[in-house]
């Protein structure tokens, strides 16, 4: 038997308990894979990280979720990063590498009112088409199909992780959501281990931009992820893209919020620059208790 401890820290968020818990792993250097997958599957949190050394970063991440390996976890990220640095295991750095599999990225860390904030530079934005049917889609979430948003595109987006984007006319839909995450693959043929986004422009904070849920691959073992840092970030390409039209700057700012619908209030920062070519996303995490798995 083999004792792993797991810290448990909720990014998006500064108050314990709101926000997306992650679990982190400071000692898994020498886990093999199937033993980094049996304690994410234990912990059963959306994502677990593994920070590892690095021959091309400061910092190599592996992120993992109860069902499989993930390229790249925004609130994973936050909370990792936010636990070394709180615990003195950064030093003083203020600007850092990480290698994930979906490219080296770099990261940043500023302080405000107190607290400290990362900045993560997310992979390139990339989309693809959805050639389903919008009705099939609307009834994976128990929607109606009038409740897609006709005006806006219906795409595959990844900043690291492929998740497809779904406009939304109103934000009473969100309540009505109820995914069968287990059908998912019938209706995504083009990608079928996605995740679905469902998006919108009206919000309960009157200084967000943008509204969401997001519901897993039912190949990651979890129904919802509560604040997505991922799915956040390709957020502000598609607005850049799609909704900015011709009059947004090519730099701009986004506040996403999500999680209300399940009582994980969190927030995500999102700037876009490069016209839409560049992603950065920004967060805080909270430390809320640690524990441990037996191997």
């Amino acid at each position: 038997m083999q004792n792993i401890k797991v810290y448990h820290y909720d990014a998006f968020s500064s108050i314990p308990n709101k926000g997306n818990p992650a679990g982190v792993v400071l000692d898994g250097e020498g886990l093999t894979e199937q033993q980094m997958q049996e304690v994410t599957a234990k912990v059963g949190f959306n994502e677990t990280a593994f920070p590892l050394k690095s021959n091309l970063a400061d910092l190599r991440i592996r992120y993992f979720t109860p069902g499989h390996e993930i390229n790249l976890c925004g609130h994973g990220t936050m909370a990792l990063l936010y636990a070394m640095k709180t615990k003195g295991l950064l030093g003083d750095a203020r600007e850092l590498t990480i290698e994930t599999k979906a490219g080296i990225l770099p990261i940043r860390f500023t302080e405000d009112h107190g607290g400290f904030y990362m900045t993560m530079r997310q992979a390139s934005p990339q989309f693809q088409p959805f050639n389903g049917s919008l009705e099939d889609l609307a009834r994976l979430i128990s929607l109606e199909p009038c409740d897609i948003d006709g005006t806006l595109p219906v795409l595959y987006g990844s900043t690291g992780t492929w998740t497809l984007l779904v406009p939304i006319t109103s934000l009473d839909a969100f309540t009505r959501m109820q995914p069968d995450n287990k059908r998912f693959p019938e209706v995504l043929k083009e990608m079928p281990r996605s995740s679905i986004h469902p998006f919108c422009l009206e919000t309960y904070d009157p200084e967000a931009h943008m509204h969401a849920r997001h519901f897993s691959s039912p190949f990651s073992g979890t129904v919802e992820d509560p604040v997505t840092g991922t799915a956040s970030g390709v957020m502000g390409a598609y607005y850049s893209r799609y909704i900015g039209g011709q009059g947004q700057a090519s730099s701009f700012e986004l506040l996403i919020e999500q999680g209300l619908e399940i009582g994980r209030d969190g927030r995500v920062q999102v700037s876009v620059s490069d016209n839409g070519n560049t992603i950065e996303v920004t967060g805080n995490a909270v430390y809320v208790s640690e524990f441990d798995v037996m191997l």
